[in-house]
């Protein structure tokens, strides 16, 4: 049976409005065939600008809706799912960090859901996010996997990988932009340090940090080791502040900020 609307979504939060706003500002979706449910009136509230279907009813997402994306809180899943008692749910969006495909499986009582994993990070608001994505579960489905990438192709890069990786995806990626915020931050302070506005500082660093970043995606043919070497040249400035970081440990350091991170993954996937 055909179903109103084409998406639902759960939760109403930060990043499920980023996934929103590019898939309806892109022109992938109509705003008439989305259904949102929160709790929150005041989260539905800050959709209307995108002028999607609201509710605070989870259970008309799952009624009336032939995709439902879960983005609630993965502590606060089970409580959702236990809502939604009675009501056959067949196609399944998750971007619950650690939430495990079997007990979003087992919590809706459906042995014949299908049910892709998506790990979306903060910069998808901006359209510049990374999005891992397990769609083993709709490998029979031309048009289902098109239509599930499709909605993530639109905030940013997408990358298709297996449901046990997406921990160390988390580590990454999901939680990664927090690491470059910290090390924008700590450039931005040094420079200050040194002499420079705050304004100045975090003009430099931002678009060094950018401009990087994608020297690294158009140096195919360049090792990250190559690259570092091409700005140091000996006895020059750059080579002590490396030989610096290399001191302090610097890949230990996020080695074991990553190793936390995942860990935390794995405990909510428990």
């Amino acid at each position: 049976m055909k179903k109103q609307f084409k998406l639902g979504v759960i939760g109403g939060g930060f990043m499920a409005q980023a996934i929103l706003k590019g898939a309806i500002l892109s022109d992938f979706l109509r705003a008439r065939k989305v259904l949102v449910a929160d709790v929150s009136q005041k989260a539905l509230d800050s959709l209307e600008y995108l002028d999607v279907n609201t509710t605070t009813d989870c259970r008309d997402v799952a009624e009336n809706c032939e995709y439902v994306l879960f983005a609630v809180k993965p502590q606060n899943f089970l409580d959702v799912a236990k809502s939604l008692h009675g009501i056959p749910v067949e196609k399944v969006i998750s971007i619950m960090a650690g939430v495990k495909k079997d007990k979003i499986r087992d919590a809706l009582f459906g042995s014949g859901i299908r049910i892709a994993r998506a790990m979306p990070n903060l910069p998808c608001s901006v359209g510049e996010g990374m999005t891992a994505l397990d769609l083993s579960e709709f490998s029979s489905s031309a048009d289902d996997c098109e239509f599930i990438s499709s909605i993530f192709n639109n905030i940013g890069n997408l990358l298709l990988i297996k449901e046990d990786k997406l921990n160390a995806v988390t580590g990454i990626s999901g939680s990664g932009p927090a690491y470059v915020y910290l090390f924008i931050e700590g450039l931005v302070k040094a420079g200050i340090r040194q002499g420079l506005t705050e304004d100045e500082a975090k003009t430099l660093a931002v678009s060094t940090v950018a401009g990087g970043a994608e020297m690294v995606a158009h140096s195919q043919d360049k090792t990250l080791r190559e690259l570092v070497s091409a700005v140091c040249s000996k006895g020059g400035t750059t080579i002590q502040a490396v030989e610096s970081f290399e001191k302090d440990d610097l890949e230990g350091v996020i080695d074991r900020a990553v190793s936390a991170c995942v860990r935390r993954a794995e405990e909510l996937s428990e």
